[in-house]
């Protein structure tokens, strides 16, 4: 079955559990309306859909393929990314001085799905291009603003980011890449980057390269980083392109997935040094590189949401076509798989968890909207720090979810999922970078306990979890019996959440290495409650467009109702598992010895 934006799921989420409608009538918006953000997600969900998703799997099979430098995307990207920029997608939620939309964050996670389902490999270009636009937009001087921003807003010149080095992965404080200042307020930048996504590729005019490295007599460490601007082409004063600057593409690397997406190994200096501008402040670069992080950890998280939903959407239409044995439903002949028992269960497991996910990636947006223009400044303090709260868990959660809804479709699929012509494959290849790119999932595990359960005081996080409790509360109230034991299975989820919360506060001073210990456990368990809740919020607003006659939205009752009782019921197993603390880790090295 080919593709199909869920523009229909996306847009009830943005509703019920994000609240888009409720921002429209603070005026939060501008002069978005709600009809406007329907005809937009759905002309996204058309072009995705009808352009980029036909793309996906010839993309996969061709590859990028590299050549003496110059990198040759698959047959058709070009000409479809073309045509995507010209219609304005590359400037949804930027400043609309520069050519952009202007439209809120919200609606950009929206399409950021969109694009991802149809073809995560496409949508990894504009999704570096976006948190680039983010970082110099902050940072960035007046004169690489007027320069810069507007052609890659228009997606005519795309942006990566340039942190990663052989012996600096995740850790920055190895980043040797050394920059040198030149007479004319430029610098020079010497060394190699590694990991660097469409570093190099025959889509844009040109590509703006936002590098970290270290100026002579840096602090060591991250201390030490500056964040430099090296386009491709060097930029006249009249905005055109002159010479090609001192940077190249030595290789790009052959990949489990994602094989249209060139991940570049750049070299930069090879003669005199790749001409540079700096962001920001010398020795601050950290801080402008995490203004393009955090937007590209969100996106990433939508990309869980995306190729699991890719997936589902693929094994769905397999077990309905598929007969083997008898169902349930006994007939003459072999019945289509969709009519056994543990069918529906893997099918009703990818759903809830991909919607689940969903709905945390739409909170973590509208918070980031919430921050940038609630009225009170207050309410803007507060939807920040829900946002950075929000952050780690809509990145991890929702990649993991994206690997597992994956690996269930091919399962679904049985012994033709292993078989790549089915495609199956390929979306369970494509979805396990997610989980490690933009910080792996056990770091955001860790900057959840360390540094954002503290936020306030502790103030938000205690704020998450009454938010939850109010929704186990509302379907307690006003839920039907379609619901069967939501309410008490979140609200034990939300238990779970609450004592383990106060354990890892308790252990951030006192016990660090149980802390560390129960991070990653920590993250899935606040994934779990945040997402039924999500879930139970969508429900409740089907059952009250049910009330006005249309009952076309019921299924996500039971959708909630199989979250909470199927799947969330593993938080207080979770929550066991935290407090049993570092202890049984500290053995690692008996138990972990060589037995050859």
């Amino acid at each position: 079955m080919p593709y199909r934006s869920p523009v229909g799921d996306i847009l009830f989420s943005l509703n019920a559990v994000a609240d888009l409608p409720g921002m429209i009538r603070q005026g939060l918006a501008g002069d978005l309306d709600w009809d406007a953000v329907s005809a937009i997600v759905a002309e996204a969900g058309r072009f995705a859909t009808e352009e980029i998703a036909p793309l996906n799997r010839p993309g996969d099979l061709a590859g990028a393929r590299y050549e003496n430098g110059l990198v040759t995307m698959p047959a058709g990207f070009a000409d479809v990314y073309r045509r995507w920029a010209e219609a304005g997608w590359n400037g949804v939620s930027a400043p609309t001085e520069f050519g952009g939309m202007g439209l809120p964050h919200l609606v950009n996670v929206a399409c950021t799905e969109i694009w991802n389902g149809a073809s995560m490999a496409f949508a990894l270009c504009p999704l570096l291009t976006e948190g680039a636009v983010g970082a110099l937009k902050s940072f960035g001087s007046p004169e690489l603003l007027d320069r810069y921003l507007a052609p890659m807003i228009s997606g005519r010149w795309t942006g990566t980011m340039n942190l990663t080095e052989p012996q600096a992965g995740s850790d920055l404080n190895a980043v040797r890449t050394r920059a040198e200042r030149a007479g004319d307020g430029s610098y020079r930048l010497f060394g190699q980057k590694i990991f660097i996504t469409y570093g190099e590729h025959d889509m844009a005019e040109n590509i703006v390269h936002l590098v970290l490295a270290r100026l002579p007599g840096a602090p060591a460490g991250t201390r030490g980083l500056t964040l430099f601007l090296t386009p491709k082409f060097l930029v006249n004063s009249d905005g055109s392109l002159g010479e090609r600057n001192d940077l190249r593409c030595a290789g790009i690397e052959h990949k489990l997935g994602i094989h249209a997406s060139p991940t570049c190994v750049m070299v930069y200096g090879d003669a005199e040094g790749a001409k540079a501008w700096r962001v920001g402040e010398e020795n601050r670069g950290l801080a402008a590189m995490f203004v393009m992080m955090n937007a590209a950890r969100l996106a990433v998280g939508t990309q869980g949401v995306a190729i699991g939903e890719r997936a589902y959407q693929q094994a769905l239409s397999y077990a309905r076509e598929r007969r083997q044995g008898r169902g349930m439903n006994g007939g003459d002949g072999m019945s289509p798989i969709i009519e056994h028992a543990d069918v529906q269960r893997m099918l009703m497991t990818m759903k809830a968890n991909v919607q689940a996910a969903r709905g945390i990636c739409c909170l973590t947006g509208v918070s980031l909207d919430l921050a940038d223009h609630a009225h009170a400044a207050g309410e803007r303090t507060a939807a920040a720090n829900r946002a950075a709260l929000l952050t780690p868990i809509a990145k991890a959660f929702s990649t993991d979810i994206g690997d597992e809804a994956t690996s269930i479709g091919v399962q679904v699929h049985g012994g033709m999922g292993f078989i790549e012509e089915t495609g199956a494959a390929q979306h369970m290849r494509d979805s396990r970078i997610a989980a490690i790119y933009e910080g792996a999932n056990g770091i955001h595990g860790i900057d959840l306990v360390q540094r954002k359960l503290p936020l306030a005081n502790g103030e938000t996080v205690r704020d998450e979890i009454a938010g939850i409790r109010r929704v186990a509360s509302d379907v307690a109230g006003r839920g039907g019996a379609g619901f069967g034991a939501t309410a008490e299975r979140l609200a034990e989820a939300s238990d779970a959440l609450e004592e383990s919360t106060r354990l890892m506060l308790d252990w951030a001073a006192a016990d660090p290495y149980s802390a560390l210990a129960g991070a990653s456990p920590y993250l899935r368990l606040f994934g779990l409650t945040l997402g039924g809740a999500c879930l139970a919020k969508a429900g409740l607003a089907a059952e009250a467009l049910a009330e006005g006659g249309d009952r076309g939205e019921l299924g996500r009752v039971g959708l909630a109702r199989f979250f909470a009782e199927k799947l969330a019921v593993a938080a207080p197993g979770l929550a066991r598992a935290i407090a049993s603390g570092g202890a049984p880790l500290q053995s690692y090295e008996t138990i972990l010895k060589d037995s050859a």
